[in-house]
């Protein structure tokens, strides 16, 4: 039986961009997508490891096979769930943050919501292991609030703003830390790394019958 990827959003906007990508990286694949913007607004409200039970509890229902995570903020505590799930678990921002570690030493972080920082720079610091990385954060004034009241463009145009002025604070690498940042990327004269595309590459390298 073909289960597919599954994937986890906390926002609908996700959908149509990784089912973009598939058709254009990987047709054919099979995606299954669940939305849960209640488990991002939990975490934001009570911390990561908060959505852990009710995580467990959709993913579980959601049927078997490998999940990739798409949220940032609960990206950890959701790989931490794959021993319990019975299925890989991968959250979409960690092939960025592995290629990121390894173009160069001074890595700034964009993000929207505050509640991303944390959980990015952990990952940036995981990947990195020995090699000596300094991470700079910087919290996008104003992005979120044009993103939830639809205003897409101005939330993009606003992130590839704040690109350019990392860009000219002298890092050498730039990343969106979450996935619905993406199209900045196209916006942006400098440099920058998403997660959608490397994530939803991995997420299918653990899905053989994809």
């Amino acid at each position: 039986m073909v289960t597919g990827l599954l994937l986890l959003h906390t926002s609908p906007v996700h959908v149509p961009v990784f089912d973009a990508l598939r058709d254009r990286d990987h047709p054919g694949a099979v995606l299954r997508h669940l939305v849960a913007p209640e488990l991002l607004d939990r975490a934001r409200a009570e911390g990561p490891e908060s959505v852990a039970p009710a995580l467990l509890g959709l993913l579980a229902e959601a049927g078997p096979g490998p999940v990739l995570v798409t949220c940032s903020t609960i990206g950890a505590t959701a790989e931490s769930l794959a021993p319990a799930l019975g299925a890989p678990v991968l959250r979409v921002d960690r092939p960025m943050a592995a290629c990121a570690v390894r173009a160069g030493a001074r890595i700034a972080v964009l993000a929207a919501l505050e509640s991303t920082l944390a959980p990015t720079r952990e990952l940036l610091a995981e990947e990195a292991g020995e090699r000596p990385v300094s991470i700079v954060t910087h919290l996008v004034d104003g992005a979120w609030d044009r993103f939830e009241a639809g205003d897409t463009a101005g939330y993009l145009a606003r992130v590839a703003e704040a690109a350019e002025e990392a860009a000219v604070s002298g890092a050498d690498v730039i990343v969106l830390a979450q996935a619905s940042m993406a199209g900045a990327a196209d916006l942006a004269t400098v440099p920058v790394m998403s997660s959608p595309a490397p994530g939803l590459a991995a997420g299918l390298a653990m899905c053989s019958a994809c």
